[in-house]
C-alpha cells in the first residue's frame, strides 16, 4: 500500500536562468508555519485564507533582505498536491532563488525529487496515474495536436474509458464469484454464452485502444522521416524546401552531406522529424563511410522513408533493395528535378521539383497518408500515447484470452473469474488503482524537478 509522505518539499518550478520572475513551490503539512519564519508581511500565512496572494519580504538569518516576494497560499485538500502548499514568486535571478531555497532547506525542508509534487497529487487522490503522466506530456508537447492529446488525457478521456471497461469486468467476475458462493444450491447467475459475449466485447474495445497507439505515438512523439538516395539527387534541396530555409549545403559535388542533418517541422499540427542522410554508396573516404553507416541506422528507425532519385538518373535498384532489407516501414518513391526534364511517372512515383516546388503538395499529402495510414485522429476519442499503457492493455487482452480458453474447455467458474480479475488488475495498473512504488518511481523519475 502506498503511504503518504510527511516531509515538506521545495523546488524551483520555473526554468533555470534569468527572467522576470521565478517561482519556488513548497508543499507538505506545516509548510506555511515554516515559511512564516522567513517571511515578513502583514499576513500570518498560517491564518491566511486559501487561494490568496500576500506581499512581503524575505530576510536571511542575519536579518538582511533577500527579496520582495509574493506568496500564494493553497490549503488541503484544495491544492495541486492535496496538501497545504505555497508558491513564492521572486525576481527572476538565480542567486535570489538559491538563497531562498537554502533558507527553506535550513528549516528542515528538503529538496523535491523529480515529479514529486505530481506524485503526491496522485497519492492524495487529486488525479489518477494516466492524468499524472499527462502532466509531463503537456510540458513536453511540441505541437498543437500533441498538446491537445495530452490535454485530453489530463481531462480524463482515457481514464474514463479504462474505468468503464474495468467496471464491466468487475460486474462479470462478481457474478461468477457469486455463483461459487451458492455452488451447493446449483444457481446460475450468468451463462457461459453471456460471459463470453461480455468478454469479447471488452476485448474488442481493448484492442481498439491498443491499435490507437499507432496514431497516439505520432500525436505524442511525431513522425521520423528519413530522406535517402544516391548522392546528388536533391535530398538536401528537398529538406531546404520543406523548412523554407537553407539548412543543408546544396552542391553539384556528390557526397556534400557527410552526417545526419535533423530538423523538425509542424505540418497540420503534427511534428515531423526530417533526417537528411549522407548518400548511401561504397566509398573509401573514412568520414563518408561513417555518414553512410549512420544513414543506414536512420533508415532502420524511420517511420517513413522518402526514397529520392532524379530525372537524369536510372533507377538505383540495388540501393532500393538494400533499403527494403533495412526497413519494412512505409516508403515514398520520389523523382526530383522535374524542372530539368519532363518524364512520365511510374506506378507509385511522385514527381517533384525541390527547386520550383512543383509536385510538393502531392508529396506532403502522401507523407501524411503514409504516416497515419487510414487512421484519423479525433479529439473526441480516447487514444493511447504511452507505451506503458499499450503494454499493460496487451496484458489485459491476454488474460481475457485465457478466460475464453477456460470457457471453451468448460472449466469451473473459479478459473474464469481468476482470469477476469487478472485483467481487472492490469487495467487498474494503467490508472493507478493497482500499483507499486517501483512503478511510480519509474514514471515520476522522468518528470522535471518542480513538477
Amino acid at each position: 500500500m502506498l503511504t503518504k509522505n510527511s516531509d515538506i518539499i521545495a523546488a524551483i518550478s520555473t526554468p533555470f536562468g534569468e527572467g522576470a520572475i521565478s517561482v519556488i513551490r513548497i508543499s507538505g503539512q506545516g509548510c506555511l508555519k515554516k515559511i512564516n519564519k522567513i517571511f515578513n508581511g502583514k499576513t500570518d500565512l498560517e491564518k491566511a485564507k486559501p487561494n490568496t496572494i500576500h506581499y512581503g519580504k524575505i530576510f536571511d538569518k542575519k536579518n538582511k533582505i533577500i527579496d520582495d516576494v509574493l506568496v500564494s497560499i493553497f490549503k488541503n485538500p484544495n491544492s495541486y498536491t492535496g496538501e497545504d502548499s505555497a508558491e513564492i514568486s521572486t525576481h527572476g535571478n538565480p542567486l535570489i532563488t538559491q538563497k531562498i531555497l537554502d533558507l527553506l532547506f535550513s528549516l528542515d525542508i528538503r529538496a523535491a525529487e523529480p515529479g514529486e509534487f505530481t506524485k503526491r497529487a496522485f497519492i492524495n487522490g487529486k488525479m489518477d496515474l494516466t492524468q499524472a503522466e499527462a502532466v509531463a506530456d503537456i510540458i513536453n508537447a511540441r505541437t498543437n495536436v500533441s498538446l491537445k492529446g495530452a490535454r485530453n488525457q489530463l481531462d480524463g478521456l482515457l481514464s474514463s474509458k479504462i474505468n468503464e471497461l474495468r467496471n464491466l469486468l468487475i460486474d462479470a467476475s462478481s457474478l461468477l464469484e457469486l455463483e461459487l458462493d451458492f455452488a451447493e444450491e446449483d444457481l446460475e447467475f450468468i451463462s457461459y454464452k453471456e460471459i463470453k459475449r461480455r468478454i469479447n466485447n471488452i476485448n474488442s474495445e481493448l484492442k481498439n485502444l491498443v491499435n490507437s497507439y499507432k496514431i497516439g505515438k505520432i500525436v505524442k512523439d511525431g513522425v521520423n522521416v528519413v530522406l535517402v538516395g544516391k548522392p546528388n539527387v536533391g535530398k538536401s534541396s528537398l529538406l531546404n524546401y520543406i523548412l523554407k530555409e537553407s539548412r543543408a549545403i546544396v552542391s553539384h559535388i556528390p557526397g556534400t552531406t557527410r552526417d545526419i542533418i535533423k530538423e523538425e517541422i509542424s505540418i497540420d499540427g503534427i511534428l515531423f522529424k526530417i533526417y537528411d542522410t549522407a548518400g548511401i554508396r561504397l566509398t573509401d573516404n573514412e568520414i563518408e563511410k561513417e555518414g553512410v553507416y549512420r544513414s543506414r541506422n536512420a533508415v532502420k528507425n524511420a517511420d517513413v522513408v522518402v526514397f529520392i532519385n532524379d530525372v537524369e538518373s536510372s533507377f538505383p535498384e540495388d540501393l532500393y533493395q538494400e533499403i527494403l532489407k533495412l526497413t519494412k516501414k512505409n516508403i515514398i518513391n520520389v523523382i526530383n528535378k522535374i524542372d530539368l526534364k519532363r518524364i512520365k511517372p511510374e506506378k507509385n512515383e511522385i514527381l517533384i521539383s525541390a527547386k520550383t516546388g512543383e509536385g510538393m503538395e502531392i508529396f506532403f499529402n502522401t507523407l501524411k497518408e503514409k504516416s497515419f495510414g487510414l487512421e484519423i485522429f479525433s479529439e473526441e476519442n480516447a487514444i493511447v500515447t504511452n507505451i506503458r499503457h499499450k503494454n499493460t492493455l496487451n496484458k489485459a487482452i491476454a488474460f481475457l484470452d485465457d478466460a475464453n480458453k477456460a470457457i471453451k474447455e468448460k472449466l469451473s467458474n473459479e478459473f474464469i473469474a481468476d482470469d477476469l480479475r487478472r485483467a481487472e488488475n492490469a487495467l487498474g495498473e494503467i490508472i493507478g488503482k493497482v500499483t507499486t512504488e517501483d512503478i511510480l518511481n519509474n514514471i515520476f523519475s522522468n518528470f522535471c524537478i518542480g513538477k
